[in-house]
């Protein structure tokens, strides 16, 4: 049995801290986990915390982007919060934009912004 990743739930907004280096079975399973509980607790942000992460790779890089994708088809924005700079290199030098998904530097700036996205759509 691998571990799972918590998502935890703040009003209407859902978070992931991730801290801990992914497998790829427990990515599988926080898309699918995620993704439940957008449904079923009808969320209307995500914020993923990857500031644990020291390195990324383009399979982290992808499930980012993917479970973006997923959010938004669900009528959840992401914020991905806690990027370090090195992590950030890394993304583009990979090539990967993360397309779709906006980021933050901290969970406070990331909370304000999913905020003002929940406002602007009211």
């Amino acid at each position: 049995m691998t571990d799972r990743v918590p998502v935890l739930k703040i009003g209407e907004i859902l978070l992931v801290s991730i801290q801990t280096d992914l497998e790829d079975q427990m990515v599988m399973d926080l898309q699918e986990d995620l993704s439940n509980r957008i449904v079923a607790d009808d969320a209307r942000g995500v914020v993923i915390d990857i500031s644990a992460l020291e390195i990324v790779d383009s399979f982290v890089g992808r499930m980012l982007a993917t479970n973006a994708a997923i959010s938004r088809v669900l009528g959840a924005e992401t914020i991905v919060v806690g990027m370090r700079p090195a992590v950030a290199m890394t993304l583009v030098e990979l090539g990967l934009s993360l397309q779709g998904v906006r980021t933050a530097l901290n969970l406070e700036r990331g909370l304000k912004l999913l905020r003002r996205l929940s406002a602007s759509r009211a």
